[in-house]
């Protein structure tokens, strides 16, 4: 609900700041006093187009902010969260700054949004109806949700959709592999023709490495034998080697072990690393003997790193693993191209049977749409035939579709004629503006306590009718406001007289200006107002006992 609107430097408005309450809020003024300049205000809120003649003071920017309770709404919270917006368990506060430039800025909780992100939550916390604004009630999807909600079909449209979209998957699948087989079928030649080239690589893995390690080992023989025979003969082989020179040292050690008397650690540390080095001069030795120069061994190893190159490059991959991801790639493609029938059937039967599993529960939806369409047309009438449309008729037509739609198998189709013999009609063909305000102030008062709906504010939907009509719209309004909060702009003393709370527009004029200002009214203040409403500008006793009268006060 809405708690609270702040509008400053908006056309005739300098500052205001309304506070809303539950149930039932009438706002009532003179013509031209400045409901319609609120409304507007409001309207900028949800997303409207911001015009620059509206900035009063053109030194200042127009804000309009409401503050709403949205302890009931999780789905706004799970949005929020998703595109980086504070989030309120208790309240969101929505803002619309213009700027004198024009230049617009929308806020949710302070955080900057888009204009689509602001008009996406705001229509979810408020709805504005008025001869102008009743064009809901004509498009599809909203009269399926009310038909839906009234058949409480909530627990089979979330198993419907379930089995809708694993529907919609196994098409999906079905499709991609048709367009693969027969893409793979121009391709096939070209892919045995690569698939030969990379089998008759022999390709292993880690294998280039190796390749490219005894390349450089090869190409480099004379030189490591060079080293190899350099370090041998300063270890063991050329005079005065390091291992003879170890030996003579270790002997001449252990004759000083009866003078010193860590001699003969010493000497068993000599001993360690002539060993030591024995065991180096023996490994390097063993190399020196395996090592030998053969350009066969080169040139074929050249030519094996040639040809991975060659398929690396015509396949732009860096490894031979990647050569071997690609071979067995191309074996399952090939594999698949015989065996596609088989796999074809096997996906046309997997959507066949979720088309089925779908269309199983859509029959169940549809048949509780079908008899809800004919509780809902009796109702509906019911409903508005009081509200001055004695001839209506009411049809709702719920149809067969061909295919499965995402919301089931249904069409539905709201039909009224609002004159004798006249043929039923979508409501676009056929209603006023003031007979379609009507219908839709007979649908919420229906719905308004089945469907989880934002707060309405209902704008002079009552004008044009007076009387027991207009006493029967108020009776609706304040049945409507039981559930869901009200905000209702009306000309009518019966209207005005059902609400629970009561403000007043009116215009305030200084030696320089006109303003708009609203209050909220007290017991006696809104007695006034409603005799005022009941008589014209003349109030007299006579006025106040039936504003009373109305109010049921004594």
């Amino acid at each position: 609900m809405i708690e609270s609107l702040h509008i400053s430097n908006y056309a005739l408005i300098d500052n205001i700041d309304i506070d809303f309450h539950h149930g039932l809020n009438i706002i009532t003024g003179e013509t031209g006093a400045g409901k319609s300049i609120m409304l507007g205000a409001l309207s900028l809120i949800l997303g409207g187009r911001a015009d620059t003649k509206v900035v009063r003071d053109k030194e200042k920017k127009s804000i309009i902010e409401a503050i709403f309770n949205v302890s009931h709404f999780l789905s706004l919270k799970s949005f929020c969260n998703e595109n980086d917006i504070d989030w309120d368990d208790c309240q969101c506060i929505l803002r619309r700054e213009i700027s004198p430039s024009g230049r617009s800025r929308a806020f949710v909780n302070d955080t900057p949004v888009s204009l689509s992100q602001l008009q996406l939550i705001a229509t979810q916390l408020v709805d504005i109806h008025s001869q102008h604004q009743n064009r809901l009630i004509s498009l599809p999807e909203f009269q399926l949700t009310i038909i839906d909600s009234l058949a409480k079909n909530d627990s089979l449209l979330k198993e419907y959709s379930i089995r809708y979209n694993a529907f919609r998957e196994a098409l999906k699948k079905l499709k991609s592999m048709r367009e693969l087989i027969n893409k793979n079928n121009s391709d096939e030649e070209f892919m045995r023709f690569q698939l030969k080239h990379l089998d008759e690589m022999h390709l292993v893995a880690g294998e280039q490495a190796e390749l490219e390690k005894e390349r450089e080992l090869l190409s480099n023989m004379t030189e490591i034998k060079r080293r190899l025979s350099n370090i041998l003969s300063a270890l063991s082989t050329e005079n005065g080697n390091a291992l003879s020179s170890l030996k003579i040292a270790e002997e001449n050690c252990s004759e000083l072990n009866n003078i010193f008397d860590d001699a003969d650690s010493l000497t068993a540390r000599l001993e360690s690393a002539r060993i030591e080095i024995q065991d180096i001069a023996d490994t390097l030795a063993s190399y020196d003997a395996n090592l030998s120069a053969d350009p066969q061994s080169l040139e074929d190893i050249e030519q094996q790193l040639s040809d991975i190159y060659t398929l690396q490059r015509r396949h732009n991959v860096d490894s031979v693993e990647e050569l071997i991801a690609i071979r067995e790639d191309l074996k399952e493609k090939l594999n698949a191209l015989e065996n596609s029938d088989d796999t074809i059937k096997q996906l046309e039967h997997d959507a066949k049977q979720a088309q089925l599993h779908a269309l199983e529960i859509a029959k169940k939806i549809s048949i509780a749409r079908k008899e809800e369409a004919k509780k809902f047309a009796l109702t509906l009438k019911e409903k508005a035939m009081p509200l001055g449309m004695k001839n209506l008729q009411c049809d709702i037509k719920v149809s067969n579709t061909s295919t499965l739609q995402h919301n089931g198998i249904d069409n539905v189709e709201f039909l009224f004629a609002f004159n004798k013999n006249q043929p039923l009609m979508p409501v676009d063909g056929t209603a006023s503006g003031g007979e379609i305000s009507r219908l839709m102030l007979s649908i919420k008062s229906i719905i308004a306590d089945k469907m989880h709906l934002p707060s309405i504010i209902f704008d002079e939907v009552d004008t044009g009718v007076s009387g027991d009509v207009a006493n029967r719209m108020g009776d609706m309004m304040q049945n409507i406001a039981k559930n869901i909060q009200v905000i209702a702009i009306t000309h009518l003393p019966q209207v005005a007289a059902k609400g629970s709370s009561h403000y007043k527009v009116y215009k305030e004029d200084d030696e320089k200006t006109t303003q708009t200002r609203i209050r909220q009214l007290n017991d006696n203040e809104r007695i006034d107002e409603l005799a005022i409403m009941l008589s014209g500008s003349k109030v007299d006793d006579a006025a106040r006992a039936n504003a009373r009268s109305l109010l049921k006060l004594k």
